[in-house]
Formats: C-alpha cells, sequence, structure tokens
C-alpha cells in the first residue's frame, strides 16, 4: 500500500497558489492573491476567500488609510480577517497593535504572509470568536492567550464584508454588539450584501471598488463604510 502524502503545511498552501499582486484601491498595501477560484476551491476544500481582496475590506481599508486617526494609537481587532488586508491597513495607519482572527488555518498563514510582505506587525489567532462559550469549553484550542486577551479588551473591532450568509450575520452582530457594549468602536465594510442590517449602522463613507469581476458581479462595486453607533 502506499503510504498517503501528508498535507502541506499552510503557508506553503499559500504560497504555492498565490501570487505577490497590489490591490486596485489600496496601492499602500501587497497581498498574495490566486488567479483563479473555483480550482483553489477544489483544491482546499472551501472557498478561498483568504485568497483575494473583497470590496467590503477593500473599502474599509481605504477608509482607515484615509482616516488614519480611526485607529492610530488604539488596540484593534480585525474580526473574519480572511487575507489580513484591514488588519494591515489598521497597521499601517498607526494601530498600537492589531489581532487578526479567523477561524481558518489558510486564513492564518495568509495573514502572516502578508503582514511580513508589507512590514507591519499582526497578531494571528485562529480561532471561532464568534463562540461565546469559549471561555471555558474543553475544545478550546490551546495557546494564543495573550491574543485572546488582547481581542477580548479591543478598543476598536473592525469587519469587513462578513453579511453575505444569514447564519453568520446573525452570529456576528452579536459579537460585535457586545464588543460595542464593553466601550469598542465597531466598524464594519460592506458592499451591499443581503443580511447587513443597515437600521443598526450609521454610514461613514462610501466607495467605488474596481477589479472584483472575478468574485463580484461587476467590474465596479459599490461598498459602504459602516459604524455602529
Amino acid at each position: 500500500m502506499t503510504p498517503a502524502r501528508p498535507p502541506a503545511a499552510p503557508r506553503a498552501v499559500v504560497e504555492s497558489c498565490t501570487r505577490p499582486a497590489v490591490p486596485a484601491y489600496v496601492p499602500e498595501v501587497r497581498l498574495r492573491v490566486a488567479d483563479e477560484v473555483f480550482g483553489l476551491w477544489r483544491r482546499v476544500g472551501g472557498l478561498p476567500y483568504w485568497a483575494f481582496p473583497w470590496a467590503g475590506g477593500l473599502a474599509l481599508a481605504r477608509h482607515l488609510l484615509d482616516h488614519p486617526d480611526l485607529v492610530a494609537g488604539r488596540t484593534v481587532l480585525d474580526l473574519a480577517s480572511g487575507s489580513g488586508l484591514v488588519a494591515i491597513a489598521a497597521a499601517k495607519a498607526g494601530a498600537a497593535s492589531v489581532v487578526a482572527a479567523d477561524v481558518d488555518p489558510l486564513a492564518g498563514a495568509a495573514i502572516a504572509v502578508n503582514a511580513e510582505a508589507n512590514g507591519v506587525r499582526v497578531a494571528v489567532l485562529v480561532e471561532d470568536l464568534l463562540a461565546d462559550d469559549l471561555s471555558t469549553g474543553p475544545d478550546r484550542p490551546s495557546g494564543a492567550a495573550e491574543e485572546r486577551r488582547a481581542a477580548a479588551a479591543a478598543e476598536v473591532v473592525l469587519a469587513g464584508d462578513v453579511f453575505y450568509e444569514r447564519p453568520m450575520a446573525e452570529r456576528v452582530m452579536a459579537y460585535l454588539e457586545r464588543a460595542r457594549r464593553r466601550g469598542a468602536t465597531v466598524v464594519v465594510g460592506d458592499p451591499g450584501r443581503a443580511y447587513l442590517p443597515r437600521d443598526r449602522f450609521t454610514p461613514l463613507s462610501r466607495h467605488r471598488v474596481p477589479g472584483t469581476g472575478l468574485l463580484e458581479d461587476g467590474e465596479v462595486k459599490a461598498a459602504t463604510v459602516w459604524r455602529l453607533p
């Protein structure tokens, strides 16, 4: 019997299926980006959202770089970070510290690779922060205690393009509202996803994000940056 080939490490997967690129709307940032979606989707067994700059994240990253006072000198959490685009923009805008959280180890590897390419420090936390029972659950991943504490106490909580399906949107809103109640500033970027509860947010800026035809329904996508009041 031929032995099974061990799975590649997350960083090796990220580096082998992406290339360095500059997002058209945020030229201050370098990202590793895939050239196609579906083949990579089959290869990794899930949507490779960490391999692309999504419209909501691009709008939010642009807003942070244009309005650095939002994060400058403050502790930041980038929720469902994906490629790390928003986290990197926050670090470039002068955040005191940044934690980028995502459930996917491939996203964790992409965030680390991209942060290094941009010469910024971003702490990576591969964990489902939306599960409110993780503080006592027996299956909680070991390690990363410092990153968990930083995420739980972040002064600014950011989320780019997270309202694409109802179950996810409901869990995200519960988390964001808990963060707001403890005093955090909560800001999200969204390109008109169906499950964003717009009546609960205040718009901060509007954007027309170019170059999203590979992922979206047009070459230009309207996106809005919102704040949870």
